[in-house]
């Protein structure tokens, strides 16, 4: 490994983890302001407590937070940080995201799939719910994703036919939507008819028709088995604490969602040689 391709890498490292904080400052405006079904966009950021615009130079991630001490620069509140937490989380997520899969075609959406989860755990656990601009939102962000990029897919193609491995990819994409929310959704139903209540929220239904559009039918199928094994661990935890069986089932396929799109090729060939079909 040669200087000029660490100093090259390093750039990069340095410029994704300034761009990733940026939006990771905007991904904390999502979670504030889309439970409560407010325009993310205006107003600008301004103190919940005395209402004050916050300056650009008030706002710039991280150092300002630090900066600033963790207060309104105006009325000294505390500002959660919550806040900082996300914008170290997003800005080391895209650095992270780089050093595995490199410069390649499938790193903007992964990296796009990854802000959505962000928004949609931290939601989830604040609020149980899913907002539809994340997941609906996300769910044809993927289809178009995968249209233009077949690599999300693992489709490869002859030049000659140029459109072909895009249609192949897109359709791969369009199993995933149908498959994972499906899925999902049936066992709802079934839980539904088991428990008598109701078991599975839609916005867990669209996010994994939203993980199935960008990593396909058959890793959303598979995040559908990993997932509930974080949950269970939650669930126990949350009802020994609480008593409360519901718990916000999002962060669970988020997590299971995570596994596949690292080492899902891996986990599948080896479930799969278990049972002598590799």
């Amino acid at each position: 490994m040669n200087a000029t391709y660490i100093s090259e890498n390093g750039m990069i490292g340095g410029f994704l983890f300034v761009v990733g904080a940026i939006v990771g400052s905007f991904l904390n405006v999502c979670i504030v302001r889309m439970p409560k079904e407010q325009s993310i966009v205006f107003p600008g950021s301004h103190c919940m407590n005395c209402k004050h615009p916050i300056e650009w130079f008030h706002n710039i991630p991280i150092f300002s937070y630090i900066f600033l001490k963790g207060q309104c620069p105006y009325c000294k509140t505390g500002f959660s940080i919550r806040y900082c937490a996300i914008e170290v989380l997003t800005a080391v997520t895209f650095v992270l995201m780089f050093l595995y899969f490199g410069w390649t075609p499938v790193l903007i959406p992964y990296l796009f799939m990854v802000c959505c989860f962000i928004v949609a755990t931290f939601v989830d656990f604040g609020h149980r719910i899913i907002p539809d601009e994340i997941s609906v939102g996300g769910m044809f962000a993927g289809l178009i994703f995968s249209f233009f990029i077949p690599e999300l897919h693992h489709v490869t193609g002859s030049s000659a036919h140029w459109i072909v491995p895009h249609l192949v990819s897109l359709w791969e994409s369009l199993l995933g939507v149908l498959i994972g929310g499906g899925s999902i959704y049936a066992m709802g139903v079934l839980g539904d008819f088991l428990f008598k209540k109701e078991s599975m929220g839609g916005g867990d239904v669209k996010l994994l028709a939203m993980i199935g559009a960008f990593l396909g039918w058959k890793m959303a199928i598979l995040t559908f088995f990993i997932a509930p094994f974080f949950g269970a661990v939650y669930g126990i935890i949350e009802k020994i604490r609480t008593k409360d069986t519901a718990i916000a089932y999002g962060p669970f396929l988020v997590l299971g969602a995570l596994m596949c799109m690292l080492k899902g090729q891996e986990i599948l060939a080896w479930v799969m040689s278990g049972y002598g079909l590799y």
